[in-house]
């Protein structure tokens, strides 16, 4: 059954001619998006402000259970807002 399936796709693709140019397509696209654009668009914020896993840790907790996103951590905030 297993064989089956594995030579139906085989041949499938196989015969593809437009779906051939598709999926190249596709590639291109991943690399670009995930390989170049990471470079310059995704610098690594993490690796560059902090010297050990422990640090990187405590701020991503830190920053995650954050109640207020928008606001800056080291300024104090009015309840009465």
């Amino acid at each position: 059954m297993v064989r089956k399936v594995l030579c139906f796709y085989r041949e499938g693709f196989r015969e593809m001619t437009l779906g051939r140019t598709l999926w190249v397509v596709i590639a291109v696209k991943l690399v670009v998006m995930f390989g170049i654009l990471k470079l310059f668009f995704f610098p690594d914020f993490l690796g560059t402000r902090f010297d050990n896993d422990a640090d990187r840790a405590e701020y991503v907790l830190e920053q995650i259970s954050s109640p207020n996103l928008n606001s800056n951590p080291n300024e104090e905030r009015d309840l009465n807002d």
